[in-house]
């Protein structure tokens, strides 16, 4: 699978679009002004209990105070509250020795947030999940730090290996090793990147998150709450951290100091890597020279076409969100259980894009064309989770009811991606709305394709006349030619001046009119 990175950044905000084999699967946005983002360390001060929640609100210095549940609190929340005391009044120059830090009993799991905190003291927390719509950040005593290969857990010594990693000798290997290296009080969690590496990379990727842990430690000395104590790293490096692997095969960049920092970064975790990143300065938009801008139209409007002419309706409500599966015109089969499962199983690989393409989260409901065999429900369930596995976001898809509905559930950690694909009408000078014209001429590609696969010949196409001059521009490269080549047989275009900018109409040979 080949990953590419395109980063277009302007003024006030960057966008991040990863594609898997030229198809977009994450656009990711960071505004330059951003304060509040996954990861984030802020001291922030007790402003409220709620026992009835058995939470805490925080002030962190954002409009609406932040959430703290109990059971983000961490085990180890009072060694979190003696040691930011202790950082914060701490008189000596180098700060104390974090690693001869006396750890506090753990809470228990089922306490209550009225024995942990009294009075209204300040505590060192982390963004679990950012703000959104009317509410404020979530926040986790659990602070962790990521690196390339580890990440960081202070106030325990807890090693731990992931279990993507599926050699026992590797694991035993890495737990080994890290046990080795590690001091006092960290804990330490191996992640799948770590597979194969040496003790030197492994050694020099903790050296790294030690010192920002000091680094947190001195800036917590005299800090006034609420206060960010430390950014997470900007979308274009986490996304790398995270995600960049041999697959990886270009990183394009529009933007000279961007440029300048992801190469720098790479050429720190990955020399190899380096010549992948290439730095855009050509005068058209960025994304539309990658085809990201039409990909975007195209998946993010309420409806989203799929190549075989079936399509998917996706409907957001205050609880969840719906997606309803249509065949649309397809028919592959005289067998409706066979036409059903192609269509599902078409639509379960573009459901599984757009949950990680718009960040969906929560409880997805899923309405899938009815199939009577439990085998095809089976296989449904089957792709839905095949898909879903590059997905970074927790998730669990259950089997498709009696009623051929699916239930989805997906982890969200920010607002979900919410792009308008709507354009002002040219024919009614904005009174109306229709679908974005960057579709107009691949539909009509997928309907003719469709119409030549059920054996029409001499197939003409009336749109309106702007419409026409497009597709008949140029002598030897027109839209008109390449359908010509392709579908081997002539292809005719007229123009009807009463159309509406978008209507289409398509006739036979006879020039009778073909309703699809």
């Amino acid at each position: 699978m080949d990953k590419e990175l395109i980063v277009n950044a302007t003024a006030t905000e960057v966008d991040v679009a990863m594609l898997e084999d030229k198809k977009l699967v994450e656009l990711q946005n960071e505004k330059s002004d951003a304060d509040f983002v996954v990861g984030d360390l802020f001291l922030g001060k007790v402003k409220k209990l709620m026992p009835g929640l058995n939470a805490a609100f925080i002030n962190v210095g954002y409009e609406k105070d932040a959430f703290l549940h109990y059971t983000d609190l961490s085990p180890y929340i009072k060694s979190l509250l003696k040691f930011t005391q202790m950082a914060q009044t701490d008189k000596s120059e180098t700060g104390f020795d974090f690693y001869k830090f006396n750890l506090e009993p753990e809470i228990v799991k089922n306490g209550k947030i009225t024995e942990v905190f009294s009075g209204k003291p300040n505590i060192l927390v982390q963004i679990l999940k950012e703000p959104i719509a009317s509410k404020g950040p979530r926040l986790t005593c659990e602070i962790s730090l990521p690196g390339r290969y580890i990440v960081i857990t202070p106030f325990n010594n807890i090693v731990a290996v992931s279990k993507k990693i599926h050699s026992a000798d590797e694991r035993k290997r890495l737990q080994h090793v890290i046990e080795s290296i590690k001091p006092n009080n960290i804990g330490v969690i191996v992640r799948t990147a770590a597979e194969g590496k040496n003790t030197a990379e492994l050694h020099d990727d903790l050296l790294e998150l030690l010192e920002s842990w000091k680094e947190v430690q001195r800036k917590l000395k005299d800090a006034q709450a609420p206060v960010k104590i430390q950014a997470e790293e900007n979308k274009i490096t986490s996304l790398l951290r995270d995600l960049l692997s041999k697959d990886f095969n270009k990183i394009v960049i529009n933007n000279k100091a961007l440029y300048n920092n992801t190469l720098q970064y790479i050429q720190k975790i990955a020399p190899q890597k380096a010549d992948i990143v290439k730095l855009y300065q050509e005068p058209q938009n960025i994304f539309d020279t990658y085809g990201i801008t039409k990909q975007i139209k195209g998946s993010f409007g309420r409806t989203v076409n799929l190549p075989s002419g079936a399509y998917l309706i996706i409907e957001h409500t205050e609880a969840l969100h719906v997606i309803d599966v249509n065949s649309g015109y397809k028919s592959i089969s005289d067998s409706q259980e066979d036409n059903a499962l192609a269509t599902n199983l078409e639509a379960a690989e573009e459901i599984a894009r757009q949950l990680r393409l718009r960040d969906i989260g929560g409880i997805i409901v899923v309405d899938f064309i009815d199939m009577k065999n439990p085998e095809n429900k089976k296989k449904i369930q089957e792709a839905i989770e095949l898909h879903m596995k590059n997905d970074r976001a927790r998730h669990a898809a259950l089997p498709i009811s009696k009623f051929g509905v699916m239930q989805i559930t997906r982890q969200r950690m920010r607002p979900e991606v919410k792009i308008n694909t709507s354009e002002v009408c040219p024919t009614c000078n904005g009174t109306g709305k229709i679908t974005s014209t960057y579709l107009l001429e691949d539909e009509i590609e997928t309907r003719l394709n469709y119409l030549v696969s059920h054996k029409h010949k001499n197939i003409t196409v009336e749109v309106h006349p702007i419409v026409y001059s497009h597709l008949t521009k140029g002598i030897f490269n027109s839209k008109r030619l390449k359908w010509k080549r392709k579908f081997k047989m002539p292809i005719h275009i007229i123009k009807n001046s009463n159309f509406n900018f978008t209507e289409v109409k398509y006739f036979d040979a006879d020039l009778e009119e073909i309703k699809i």
